[in-house]
């Protein structure tokens, strides 16, 4: 029994890993990226998430809520981030990035 309790913590260490990287994912990434690509709102995939992160450190693998929320960080990492990352600028926020010819909607050519 203790191999298979050794393998039990590695896999609950690998889904808070993931979730966690899911969650930190869609904090970085635009609020307007997730309208842009019609994928509900940036706040909805962080509440969602940050239960699914929540729920991951709080209860074993075997129960019946950390596979939801796998399935939840599953879904975005699959479905939400490739759609975010398809935007220009890859959908993440562009705080210190970027030119500084560019303005709120993209690059400022002066009206040339």
């Amino acid at each position: 029994m203790e191999g298979f309790a050794g393998f039990m913590s590695l896999l609950s260490l690998a889904l808070i890993v993931f979730s966690g990287f899911a969650l930190f994912d869609a904090a970085i990434r635009r609020e307007d990226g997730f309208r842009a690509a019609d994928k509900k709102t940036k706040p909805f995939w962080l509440i969602i998430l940050g239960i699914a992160f929540v729920v991951s450190l709080i209860f074993p693998v075997l129960s019946f809520l950390p596979i939801i929320g796998l399935i939840a960080s599953i879904v975005y990492m699959v479905d939400v981030r490739p759609a975010l990352r398809s935007l220009p600028g890859g959908g993440r926020s562009s705080r210190g990035g970027g030119s500084s010819s560019d303005g709120p909607y993209g690059p400022y050519n002066g009206g040339r």
